[in-house]
C-alpha cells in the first residue's frame, strides 16, 4: 500500500519546551531546596511533570507519522492521541497531585523564613524561558486558527492536533503558575505567614489538575470519535464534486483517525452507465485520487441508492 507523508505538528516547538522546561525544573528545584519554599516546590514538581510529558509527546509526533501499512490501512494517527493521554495523565499525577499534597501537608507545618531573593529571582528567569515557549506554540496556533477562520482558543480546543494542544495548554498554566508562586511568595514574605505560600502551591496543583482533566477529556473524544467539522465537509464535499466522473454525493461521513488527518466515506453517483466491473474500477480510481491528499488516510466510495436527494456545502 503507498505510503505518504502526513501532515503533524512540528517537532521544535515540542523540542523548545522540552528544553526549557528541564532547564526551569533545574532551576526551580534547586531554589526548592535552598529556601523550602511550597510554591516552589510546586512549580518544580510542574516543571519536571511538564518535562517528562514532553517525552510522551515527542512520542506522539514520532508514532503518528508512520506510514500506513496492510495491518493498518487508515495509518497509526490515533497513536498520537494515546501517547498524548499518557502526557495528560503524568501531569495530573506527577504535576497537579503532588502540589496539592506538598501545599496541604504545609499548611500544617511551620516554614521558617526563606531567602526570598532566590525565588524571586528563579522564578523571574523561568518566566523568561517559558514566555519563549509559549510564544512558539503561541504563533503555530494562531496560524492553524487563520486557516480556519477562528480564534486561536477555539482552534487549540478543538484541533485534531494532540500535540500542540498540549504544548500550548501546558506553557498557559506554566506562565499563570508561575505567577500564583509568585503571590504566594509574596504575600508569605509581606505578612510573615506561610499560610500564603502553602496556598500558592495548592493552587498551582489545582490549576494543573484543570488542564489535565482538559487534555485527558479532549484525548478520550478523539480516540473514540470525532467526526469532520461543516468546514472540513463542505471542502471535502466540493473536492469530490469537482470531478468529472462524479455527477453527484449523496452521503459524506469524515472522522479524524489522526492529527490533521480524515478517514472518507462517502456514496455517489457516477456520470455514464458502466458496467459493474467498470463502476468498480472508476470507484477504486477516485478513492486513489482522493487519498493523494495529505489529509485523507483512507477513502471509500460506494453507490448511491436511486433517488437519495444529493448533498450540497449549504445542506452540510
Amino acid at each position: 500500500m503507498a505510503s505518504r507523508k502526513r501532515p503533524t505538528a512540528s517537532l521544535f516547538t515540542v523540542l523548545l519546551a522540552f528544553g526549557a522546561n528541564i532547564f526551569v525544573a533545574l532551576a526551580k528545584t534547586i531554589a526548592a531546596v535552598l529556601t523550602g519554599s511550597a510554591s516552589m516546590v510546586a512549580e518544580a514538581a510542574h516543571s519536571w511533570a511538564d518535562a517528562g510529558n514532553e517525552i510522551f509527546l515527542i512520542k506522539a509526533e514520532r508514532a503518528a507519522s508512520r506510514p500506513r501499512d496492510e495491518s493498518h490501512p487508515g495509518g497509526y494517527g490515533r497513536d498520537a492521541y494515546v501517547w498524548s493521554l499518557f502526557a495528560a495523565v503524568g501531569l495530573f499525577t506527577a504535576g497537579a497531585v503532588v502540589s496539592i499534597m506538598h501545599g496541604v501537608n504545609q499548611l500544617f507545618s511551620h516554614e521558617h523564613e526563606t531567602d526570598y531573593t532566590v525565588n524571586y529571582v528563579v522564578l523571574a528567569v523561568a518566566f523568561v524561558f517559558e514566555g519563549i515557549s509559549f510564544l512558539q506554540s503561541f504563533r503555530q496556533a494562531r496560524q492553524g486558527a487563520s486557516r480556519r477562520g477562528t480564534s486561536t482558543v477555539d482552534h487549540v480546543l478543538t484541533t485534531s492536533n494532540p500535540t500542540l494542544r498540549a504544548v500550548f495548554a501546558e506553557d498557559s498554566a506554566a506562565l499563570i503558575g508561575l505567577l500564583l508562586a509568585f503571590l504566594g511568595v509574596l504575600l508569605h514574605q509581606l505578612t510573615g505567614n506561610a499560610v500564603w505560600d502553602a496556598l500558592g502551591s495548592i493552587l498551582i496543583g489545582l490549576l494543573l489538575g484543570l488542564v489535565a482533566f482538559v487534555l485527558i477529556e479532549r484525548n478520550r473524544r478523539f480516540l473514540v470519535g470525532v467526526e469532520g467539522s461543516p468546514r472540513v465537509q463542505q471542502v471535502a464535499l466540493s473536492a469530490i464534486l469537482d470531478r468529472a466522473e462524479v455527477d453527484k454525493v449523496t452521503y459524506l461521513h469524515l472522522e479524524y483517525v489522526g492529527p490533521e488527518s480524515l478517514y472518507l466515506v462517502a456514496a455517489v453517483d457516477l456520470v455514464g452507465d458502466d458496467s459493474e466491473s467498470d463502476v468498480a474500477a472508476r470507484l477504486q480510481s477516485i478513492e486513489r485520487s482522493i487519498e493523494e491528499s495529505p489529509h485523507i488516510a483512507e477513502a471509500v466510495l460506494t453507490l448511491s441508492r436511486p433517488g437519495a436527494p444529493a448533498l450540497t456545502t449549504a445542506s452540510l
